[in-house]
């Protein structure tokens, strides 16, 4: 597994030290210029496929973790349960904010369009949420750095 691993890491590697090289080698001002006439052939061209190999990369990293965490949290019934909990405070916040305090209202747009009360609703729980986890997590670190001050 860990050659294969490696392999494909080489490839792609490789494959983007091409790629890099070509817009190097095309140069800033080809590529601007280009870009300012219209040109989008020479811009695609270029550039589009660094893109595409950036995005399956950040793809493939975004799988693995999924995988590998999940992994680690299901062989371990300390860390599930951890887990668990953390995924049900964060319900119960939103609950919280949700049904408590947001408010929601049908509320005009400036394309014409209207917000839905439900719309609304959710804007606002979500609103609520930022600021609740913004004070606890201040509100944590505080507790923390009290903690450690007085140890």
């Amino acid at each position: 597994m860990k050659k294969i691993i490696t392999i494909i890491g080489a490839v792609v590697g490789v494959i983007s030290i091409i790629l890099l090289g070509r817009i190097i080698s095309t140069g800033d001002t080809a590529i601007q210029s280009a870009a300012k006439a219209g040109d989008s052939g020479l811009v695609d061209g270029l550039l589009n496929p660094m893109a595409w190999v950036a995005y399956l990369v950040l793809g493939i990293i975004l799988v693995l973790v999924v995988i590998f965490s999940l992994k680690n949290i299901f062989s371990n019934k300390a860390s599930l349960m951890s887990a668990i909990k953390g995924v049900g405070a964060f319900l119960l916040l939103f609950a919280i904010c949700y049904f408590v305090l947001a408010n929601g209202v049908e509320t005009p747009l400036r394309d014409g369009e209207v917000l839905s009360e439900g719309g609304s609703k959710l804007v606002g729980a979500g609103l609520y949420m930022f600021y609740l986890l913004a004070i606890i997590a201040g509100g944590a670190m505080l507790f923390t750095g009290i903690k450690k001050m007085i140890k």
